[in-house]
């Protein structure tokens, strides 16, 4: 809780700076003056502790602080251990896989942020986006997280061109959950 005042404060002070510079408030920032960060975002909420959580649900109780906590699918189940903070829960998104077109769509992207281009049609591609299909199963996240690493075996090896291989050698790099 004091990493999260520490830079809920940080974030504060450097909003009120800015309305300052830009005209849009007057005079020194005084503790008790406008709150500007409104909302906490928690990635991998699955992975905190019980008291981590009661502590996120008495500060928004007490300053409405909004909370997203993110988490693997099943984080909204666990929470029905926690009732005080299960009631408060406002809704439970699940994301689905993506499509083979949603996928083709972010490996194009992916393909050209590395300065290659992807050919659904040439047999090296065809086996690299079956092989980030089988590793991924349409896993957005998982797929953000594999490109660093592809990224990187074509580097260290002095690679051109994104084979079935490197993406295996990328994933092997990451800890995957089944």
């Amino acid at each position: 809780m004091r990493d999260i005042d520490h830079w809920h404060s940080k974030v504060d002070i450097c909003v009120w700076e800015h309305q300052l510079a830009t005209g849009k408030i007057h005079g020194p920032h005084i503790g008790g003056g406008p709150v500007y960060v409104e909302l906490l975002i928690i990635d991998e909420a699955e992975r905190l502790t019980p008291v981590a959580l009661e502590m996120l649900r008495d500060r928004h109780d007490r300053t409405h602080l909004a909370l997203i906590l993110i988490g693997m699918p099943g984080i909204d189940q666990r929470f029905r251990h926690y009732p005080q903070l299960y009631s408060r829960l406002g809704f439970s998104h699940h994301y689905r896989a993506l499509g083979r077109d949603e996928l083709l769509f972010v490996l194009q992207r992916h393909w050209k942020h590395l300065g290659r281009t992807l050919d659904p049609d040439d047999f090296t591609d065809a086996q690299a986006i079956a092989a980030i299909e089988r590793i991924t199963r349409g896993n957005f996240r998982l797929l953000e997280r594999l490109f660093p690493q592809i990224n990187r075996v074509l580097k260290i090896n002095d690679l051109e061109t994104i084979t079935d291989d490197v993406i295996e050698a990328a994933a092997s790099i990451l800890v995957i959950g089944n």
